[in-house]
């Protein structure tokens, strides 16, 4: 069984190379993003020394590495997913000899690290906080593909989800952090965003890796991640079961 989805994933990755423009493509955009908010930051801070807890070198540190978590995390299998039941391909993807939704999760695509070489990042000495925050952004990975699962199954339910795909692309990058910390939201609403998963897709990693969270406070952080981690797994399966059923109703 577990040759399959090797087998998938292998296949997706010689995909992958055969649009080496749009791999090559990608990273350009990244790194434009990551200059834009860089230089846009560095304006803000002015003569600042810190704002919000945030010094300056943090700042830089957090939106390289924010950007460069999201080019790891980040997937379109929402938009996969939709096209998928709209076409009518996603009844052979079920009775193929594995499971469709776990292999879509183990899709993913490799971060960038040329920020790094392009500015003035602080990579954190210690092995242990690296160590961390990978497996924080494991977690991201997973957070953030549940989410686009939800979203794509949709699809099931709407003639079409594309608005709420992009949707839910623009909420993810606002509310985890990734366009703005979460440390410079009103008190209002750090209360209520702690309520919600976005913040352990990129705030809670990035704040680790730039020691803004220390000690027993990393545990927590990597607990929050765990608890959302099977906490979306219940509307999953719930909305999964309806979808297939609704599947067969449609088909017979």
């Amino acid at each position: 069984m577990a040759a399959a989805y090797f087998e998938m994933i292998r296949i997706r990755f010689l995909t992958m190379l055969a649009y080496r423009l749009n791999y090559y493509s990608g990273i350009v955009i990244y790194m434009i993003n990551i200059g834009a908010n860089y230089f846009l930051w560095k304006a803000v801070y002015g003569d600042n020394s810190s704002i919000a807890g945030f010094s300056a070198a943090q700042m830089t540190t957090y939106l390289a590495v924010s950007w460069m978590a999201r080019a790891f995390y980040f997937n379109n299998l929402d938009r996969e997913i939709a096209m998928e039941i709209r076409d009518g391909s996603v009844s052979v993807q079920m009775i193929r000899p594995y499971k469709y939704l776990l292999m879509k999760t183990m899709l993913m695509a490799p971060g960038m690290v040329a920020a790094v070489l392009l500015f003035p990042v602080d990579l954190p000495a210690r092995p242990d906080t690296w160590a961390v925050f990978l497996v924080m952004i494991a977690l991201s990975f997973l957070i953030n593909t549940q989410i686009n699962i939800l979203t794509g199954l949709f699809a099931f339910f709407v003639e079409n989800n594309m608005g709420l795909i992009h949707m839910k692309r623009v909420a993810v990058d606002l509310l985890s952090g990734l366009v703005i910390p979460l440390s410079f939201f009103p008190g209002w609403a750090r209360t209520a965003l702690e309520w919600l998963p976005f913040q352990a897709i990129t705030y809670l990693p990035a704040s680790v890796f730039t020691g803004r969270v220390v000690g027993a406070a990393v545990g927590e952080a990597i607990a929050v991640q765990l608890i959302w981690c099977c906490v979306l797994i219940v509307p999953i399966f719930l909305m999964w079961r309806a979808a297939r059923r609704r599947l067969f109703v449609q088909g017979g």
